[in-house]
C-alpha cells in the first residue's frame, strides 16, 4: 500500500509539472507531441480526462475550478477537437454540476474593495457578467458576499498602468542584450550606429499566435525591411533559434515586432538591427512576449533607458 501511494504521489507531482495554468487558459506542456489521431487521442481529451480524474481525487480541490475554466477556453466554435474529446468533456462536465452546481444561482453578488462597491443580480443582463471597481488608495481585501442560493464562480483580474520594477513571468520568460554592429565610440552610443538587439525567451507551453514586442528609441530605424537608405549588410548575420513558425516581421518606426504562429515549449530566439537616427536620453517601455488569444499568458521585462550622444 505504501508503495502504490508513493508510485501515485511521483504521478500527480508528473502531471502538475505539465500543466500550464494562467488566468482562464490550460495547457498542456507536451501539446505539441499530443495529439495522436491513429489512435483518437488529443490535448483537449487528455485535458478532459484529467478534470474527471481531479473531480475524485481530494488532493486536487484546489486545481479542479482551474482546470473547469480552463477546459471551457479551449473550444473553438462551441466544440472541442475531436469526437472523443466531446464526449469526455460532457462526462467530466456533468460530474462537476452534479457535484459543485447543483443548485441555480439566484439572488445577489456583492464586491466591495476599500469605498467603491458593485452589484450583480442573478440572472444577470450579461453572461458573463462583468464588473469593475478602481484601485483603492490604500492596501485593501477585496470582499465578496452572495445572499441567495448557488454559489457563483468569480475570475479576478487586477490591471493597473504603471512601471515594472521587476521581470513578470507569466507562462514565458524575455531577457534582451544589445551588441554593436557598428560603433564610433567604444562604450558609447552615438547618433548613427548600428545595433544588435537580441531576444531570449523562454517558453512554458506550447502555444499558438503569440507576439514578440520590443519599443524602439524615438527616431530610431529598423532595418531589414528593404526601405530606402536600408543596409543589407548591416543585417547580415541575424539569428533565428528554435523550432517557433514566424508567421510575420513588423519592423515598424516605434517597435519591432515578430508574430509566431506557433511558438513551442522552450528557448527561442529572435534578433533584429537598428539604426540611432536621434541623440537623447530615452527612456523604452519593457519588452514584452504574449499570446494573443490568451493574454494572462505573458512575459514582460522592465524597461531601460538607452543615451545616444551627438
Amino acid at each position: 500500500i505504501a508503495d502504490r501511494a508513493a508510485r501515485l504521489a511521483q504521478v500527480q507531482a508528473l502531471l502538475r509539472s505539465r500543466l500550464t495554468v494562467g488566468g482562464t487558459t490550460l495547457r498542456l506542456s507536451t501539446e505539441d507531441s499530443d495529439g495522436w489521431w491513429w489512435l483518437m487521442e488529443s490535448p483537449d481529451g487528455n485535458a478532459a480526462r484529467l478534470l474527471l480524474a481531479a473531480l475524485a481525487a481530494p488532493e486536487w480541490k484546489d486545481e479542479v475550478p482551474k482546470l473547469v475554466s480552463g477546459h471551457l477556453a479551449r473550444q473553438k466554435a462551441g466544440a472541442w477537437a475531436t469526437t472523443t474529446a466531446n464526449l469526455w468533456s460532457v462526462l467530466a462536465l456533468e460530474k462537476f454540476a452534479a457535484k459543485f452546481e447543483a443548485v441555480t444561482v439566484a439572488g445577489r453578488t456583492r464586491l466591495q474593495w476599500g469605498t467603491a462597491a458593485s452589484v450583480v443580480t442573478w440572472p444577470p443582463a450579461n453572461d458573463p457578467a462583468t464588473l469593475t471597481l478602481p484601485w483603492p488608495a490604500a492596501p485593501t481585501p477585496l470582499s465578496v458576499t452572495h445572499e441567495g442560493s448557488g454559489r457563483p464562480w468569480i475570475t479576478v483580474q487586477a490591471l493597473a498602468a504603471v512601471p515594472i520594477k521587476v521581470p513578470l513571468e507569466a507562462g514565458y520568460r524575455i531577457t534582451r542584450s544589445l551588441a554593436a554592429v557598428e560603433r564610433k565610440t567604444p562604450d558609447v552610443w552615438t547618433r548613427g550606429d548600428i545595433v544588435r538587439v537580441r531576444l531570449e525567451i523562454e517558453a512554458g507551453a506550447d502555444m499558438a499566435w503569440v507576439v514578440v514586442n520590443d519599443p524602439l528609441p524615438a527616431g530610431a530605424a529598423p532595418l531589414g525591411g528593404g526601405l530606402g537608405r536600408d543596409s543589407a549588410m548591416a543585417v547580415r548575420g541575424e539569428r533565428r533559434e528554435g523550432s517557433g513558425w514566424l508567421a510575420f516581421e513588423e519592423r515598424a518606426l516605434e517597435a519591432y515586432r515578430a508574430y509566431f504562429e506557433w511558438l513551442p515549449r522552450g528557448r527561442h530566439v529572435v534578433e533584429y538591427t537598428m539604426r540611432l537616427n536621434s541623440a537623447g536620453r530615452f527612456a523604452l517601455p519593457g519588452a514584452r512576449v504574449e499570446a494573443m488569444y490568451a493574454p494572462e499568458t505573458f512575459g514582460e521585462r522592465p524597461g531601460e533607458v538607452i543615451e545616444v550622444r551627438p
